[in-house]
């Protein structure tokens, strides 16, 4: 992999505040920034503001403010909102700002030298949102396919970039360079849209009708399409063609794009470099949407949430740690407060909270808070332990160099499920009566394997990899340690453990507030006492599992249908990681039957089914010790 890294984000839109989609966006490019910089590399991550054209316009105009007053007003609030979210870029860029206008003229400039823009008379359906001409047949029953408005008919003379000059050369460079853009599915997606003739782009709008964009430089009575100024703040950015960022990171550009942008990014701007005679960016890599309610998340659909206020519900690690494990990138993924708090609790509060609490609570116990050296490793278990941190690493830094976040927590979660495995079977608090030696050895390899969980971390959960290495008694940040030293086994002596809270105390959805969890190390959580009444009003039945599938877009979530002896019914569970369907048919278990119906995924569940959750995260159904007739009462 190279030793500079260089991504961007879409430049932002300021028709409105940004959603939770805007920041996953922007939050994998914090992320992957934050990696490369712990590998070792030069980073530059760019992101900012797309602030010219007919929608701004129109905003601004409802808000009853100037243009530039209504787009240095909500660029300020996207900047406020990613700085506030902790997020470290190294340019904010606007496309007001004169540096990038004074570039876009340039380069168009060029280009029009080059005799490859032209003037014209064009007439087709345009739609305001999308700011650009639809032709009949991308029309969906003559509305836009994004906004779900209907195309307007527009007829006027404008210039024109010779963009069908650069098909031929296109394809080529996409099939010469199968990673050009990436996943798969979105190069393949490009190549079909390049099957068909590809026409010239509309670069201007006269300014009789749209006065706020970047003047033409060889006619003021036009201003600058949209996309074709926008596009440019990648290199604009940069200080092109003769600026050091320039030289340095340009050859390495990774961009950024939900897939809704795909065609631009992917099509525009590849033939306006090659035009420009600007070398092509390396890789475009294209995420999916966010859904919600099975539709994507979207301003002008009024289907949004803000990542502030989720950050301040539920904490912005968790927030974090919510967008790039539930994503697996290229693919949609759906959104709601449910999965979020699902997420927190099974794979935070459970394992994480849990490998961290458990181990440092028996150094403390057993230990005086001396946390040990991890030592030579004698058994057959220490080896696993520790074989399963070393191959960390690799598998890493090959998921980060694909944006496979999803793949890259998968591998510390591994990790953090062999250290809990580990304390299983080890039993420190046995060894505490019998063998010191062994309880030493035991509590430094987890903490050893804690210690470079922290490490890994650091680019996905920054200030939770602070606390793991604090209270390991690690002076410094992860983040600025060198990672081919850092997480190698036993690379740096851990201090005297220090107490805290539950990194991560499980949540409620029904409760008010998060529950309170003790921090005590030799502490049983508070278990709330009810009376025999209230568990009468408890309806239990054995219910056998006649029919099991997994819920469409959905990683956790199984539709069963059951048998309660007097009926059928559905009822969904979120076992789907631990139990396949096919194995589920047959099976007798114990359901709450007396529950009030609720819709998960568009699904009606009527009951719930009762089951065991180890420290580990593993899933054990509750089920009556032999076969009884379906619909008997649990008493």
């Amino acid at each position: 992999m190279n030793d500079r890294f260089y991504v961007t984000t879409p430049i932002y839109y300021v028709n409105a505040a940004p959603h939770s989609g805007h920041a996953y966006t922007t939050i994998v490019a914090d992320t992957a920034s934050r990696y490369h910089r712990l590998a070792g590399r030069q980073v530059y991550f760019l992101t900012g503001t797309d602030e010219h054209g007919d929608k701004i316009a129109q905003a601004a105009a409802k808000a009853g403010e100037t243009p530039q007053a209504y787009a240095d007003r909500i660029s300020g609030i996207f900047r406020e909102t990613w700085t506030r979210m902790g997020l470290r870029f190294d340019q904010f860029i606007r496309t007001t700002d004169p540096h990038h206008k004074a570039i876009v003229q340039q380069i168009l400039q060029t280009i029009y030298d080059k005799g490859e823009i032209y003037f014209s008379e064009y007439g087709g359906l345009y739609c305001v949102g999308c700011e650009r001409f639809y032709t009949e047949k991308e029309a969906v029953d003559g509305k836009c396919p994004d906004h779900q408005t209907p195309l307007e008919f527009v007829k006027e003379q404008n210039y024109f970039f010779r963009m069908s000059r650069y098909q031929d050369w296109l394809v080529r460079h996409i099939q010469d360079h199968p990673d050009f853009i990436r996943p798969e599915r979105y190069r393949n997606e490009a190549l079909a849209f390049l099957r068909e003739p590809l026409e010239d782009l509309c670069i201007s709008r006269p300014r009789s009708r749209l006065t706020w964009g970047i003047p033409l430089p060889f006619d003021d009575r036009y201003v600058t399409y949209v996309w074709f100024d926008a596009l440019i703040n990648y290199v604009s950015a940069l200080d092109y063609p003769n600026g050091q960022l320039y030289r340095e990171f340009w050859p390495v550009a990774q961009h950024l794009i939900a897939k809704d942008i795909l065609k631009p990014h992917g099509i525009y701007w590849p033939t306006m470099l090659q035009a420009a005679g600007i070398p092509v960016y390396q890789h475009l890599n294209v995420h999916g949407y966010w859904l919600m309610d099975e539709a994507k998340m979207s301003k002008s659909r009024g289907r949004v949430l803000s990542p502030l206020e989720l950050a301040d519900k539920y904490g912005l690690e968790a927030l974090r740690y919510f967008l790039l494990r539930e994503m697996v990138f290229g693919l949609d993924a759906s959104f709601s407060e449910e999965a979020l708090v699902g997420r927190l609790n099974a794979d935070l509060a459970n394992n994480l909270g849990n490998l961290v609490q458990r181990t440092l609570g028996m150094v403390g116990r057993y230990l005086e808070g001396r946390i040990p050296p991890a030592g030579d490793s004698t058994s057959d278990a220490d080896r696993t332990l520790r074989d399963a941190a070393e191959r960390l690493p690799a598998r890493i830094e090959s998921a980060m160099a694909t944006f496979a976040f999803h793949r890259a927590l998968e591998a510390i979660w591994e990790l953090l499920d062999a250290g809990n495995r580990y304390i299983d079977s080890a039993k420190p608090w046995e060894l505490a009566k019998r063998d010191p030696a062994a309880l030493q050895r035991v509590l430094g390899h987890a903490a050893e394997a804690l210690r470079i969980v922290g490490l890994f971390l650091s680019p996905f959960m920054p200030a939770t990899s602070d606390k793991i290495w604090a209270r390991l008694g690690i002076a410094g940040s992860p983040a600025g340690a060198r990672l081919a030293d850092a997480a190698r086994w036993g690379a740096m002596p851990l201090g005297v453990a220090a107490p805290g809270d539950a990194l991560f105390p499980r949540v409620d959805l029904s409760a008010p507030a998060p529950a309170e969890t003790s921090t005590a190390p030799s502490a049983a959580p508070a278990i709330p006492e009810i009376s025999i009444e209230e568990f009468r009003r408890i309806d239990l039945r054995v219910a056998t599992i006649l029919a099991a599938e997994a819920v469409p877009k959905s990683k956790k979530l199984v539709k069963l249908r059951v048998s309660t002896g007097m009926e059928e019914r559905t009822v969904v569970a979120g076992i789907l990681e631990q139990y396949a369907p096919a194995d589920l048919v047959g099976k007798q278990i114990v359901i709450v039957a007396n529950l009030k119906p609720s819709k998960l995924m568009g699904v009606e569940s009527r009951g719930m089914i009762l089951a065991a959750t180890g420290a580990d995260g593993t899933i054990a159904l509750v089920a009556p010790e032999r076969s009884v007739a379906p619909g008997a009462q649990v008493k």
